[in-house]
């Protein structure tokens, strides 16, 4: 079992003011892998005072300096994938090779990302050729504390910690609880690099305590959130305080609208995405439309999928999924299903665990059919591996089912027809939209409409998020 209690606070390991131990689960087995410790508010304290402190030369620091600095985290982040990957692995069950691929990697193709938007960002300019002396600058607005989640750990820690250091900000990071070893791994890649003390910071801690503490702090400056809808109201409340900028990327309960003329994939392509990172995704195609004169087809491709989806030990090499990340995320899934039974009708899953699985946090591939839009099943994000199949008759009305949601975070559509692909996306209301299985091939921005939240997280996007717009006026060249 490991132990890692210590905090990373002005550039050194340090052990926390207080004793108050968290046990580490493993999902696979339920069994206590880690052990950290929770941060007080004497360290949260100290974390945001050496941030405040470090701010000033950090952003007077040149900016190529700076990215000089991105880029060893770059070759260190690198260097230490394997160590990641297993972290990742151990601490919420993502499948060892999907750990190395998809977790570990995300975190690598958004620094590069970043890396390769920073020229784009127009740090001072002067917009009006006939008024020379007025002047636009971009600078850093200041100490940013960042809440990460438990499901994509390097991707949410990457894309919020890289964009505010490469703009002069100075950063504390409260990861998950219940995936906190990737980010020990992270605060030792930024100690390798060579990073100024206080610059970055990193203590555990729960929404409660330390999570509560951040988004009240007098010298934080900004807080950016990823989580839950129901967490990103009580930040935002508790950030009005002190009038903080406040970003969030929250839920979702993405629509896949399947035309009749969608390739011949489609289906089996929406089953597996939805499933992906076993079902703990908050851009995942949870309710899949399906045009009525393909529904029942639809309906069988998909219970047929879902059915030999493999589930099994995330130590295990191959493409299945692992289990849900703890006992709390198993017994909400368990009690969605269990109201969906009652709802529509089951065709693939169910209740209770895999076949041959006793132990672990695993969760059926299940599938329903005969949704409608009103039921629990298609209003509330399971975040487990359950798809809701609806039916539809028109154009018409598939963008009404779309948009008769609270979130918004990305839709998808599969249509053999280009005009069409691109009226719907028009009319869909989400941050993103992916047609026949698309994604973003370059930096791009990250978020939501409603309430899958504000601001936009990667590229150039993600550094203007950390930065404020200052004008001025009567300067003498």
């Amino acid at each position: 079992m490991l132990e890692k209690r210590d905090f990373y606070i002005n550039g050194q390991w340090v052990k926390p003011t207080l004793a108050n131990d968290l046990n580490v689960i493993n999902p696979a087995n339920e069994e206590t892998c880690a052990v950290i410790s929770l941060g007080s508010q004497a360290d949260t304290d100290a974390a945001v005072a050496a941030a405040k402190a470090a701010f000033e030369p950090w952003t007077m620091t040149p900016k190529n300096e700076r990215i000089d600095l991105i880029k060893a985290l770059f070759a260190e982040y690198n260097n230490r994938a394997g160590d990641m990957a297993e972290a990742i692995s151990m601490e919420m069950g993502a499948p060892i090779d999907m750990a190395r691929a998809a977790q570990t990697g995300a975190g690598l193709w958004h620094i590069k990302g970043f890396i390769d938007s920073f020229d784009k960002i127009k740090f001072e300019e002067s917009p009006w050729p006939q008024t020379p002396g007025e002047k636009i600058y971009r600078e850093p607005i200041g100490v940013c504390a960042m809440i990460t989640p438990w499901n994509w750990p390097m991707n949410q820690v990457t894309l919020k910690v890289i964009p505010a250091l490469a703009v002069g900000c100075t950063v504390v990071l409260k990861p998950s609880e219940e995936s906190p070893l990737s980010s020990i791994v992270f605060s030792e890649i930024v100690d390798k690099a060579g990073f100024p003390k206080g610059v970055f910071n990193m203590l555990n801690g729960d929404g409660v305590g330390v999570g509560s503490q951040l988004s009240a702090h007098a010298d934080v400056d900004m807080i950016s959130f990823t989580g839950s809808t129901r967490a990103g109201r009580l930040i935002t409340k508790s950030a009005a305080e002190t009038i903080k900028r406040v970003t969030l990327e929250l839920g979702g309960k993405g629509a896949n609208i399947v035309f009749a003329d969608a390739d011949e994939k489609a289906v089996i392509r929406g089953v597996r995405h939805c499933f992906g990172n076993t079902g703990q995704s908050c851009n995942a195609p949870t309710r899949m439309l399906v045009e009525r004169s393909r529904y029942e087809q639809a309906v069988e491709q998909a219970a047929a999928e879902a059915e030999k989806t493999v589930v099994n030990d995330p130590a295990q090499s191959g493409r299945h999924l692992g289990p849900v990340v703890n006992k709390l995320q198993f017994d909400k899934i368990q009690g969605l299903i269990e109201v969906g039974m009652g709802e529509a009708r089951l065709v693939a899953g169910g209740l209770g665990r895999p076949e041959g699985l006793n132990r672990g946090y695993y969760v059926r591939p299940t599938v329903f059919a005969d949704v409608t839009n009103d039921m629990t099943i298609a209003r509330e994000e399971v975040f487990g591996p359950v798809l809701s199949i609806i039916p539809f008759d028109s154009e018409e009305e598939a963008i009404q089912i779309t948009n008769d949601t609270v979130y918004g975070l990305t839709n998808y559509i599969q249509t053999q027809d280009p005009a069409k692909a691109d009226r719907v996306a028009r009319r869909v209301r989400s941050g993103m939209v992916r047609i026949n299985g698309s994604d973003s091939a370059h930096p791009s921005p990250f978020g939501g409409y409603k309430q899958s939240g504000n601001g936009r997280e990667g590229g150039v996007w993600g550094l203007e998020d950390f930065l404020e717009v200052k004008h001025v006026t009567g300067l003498v060249s």
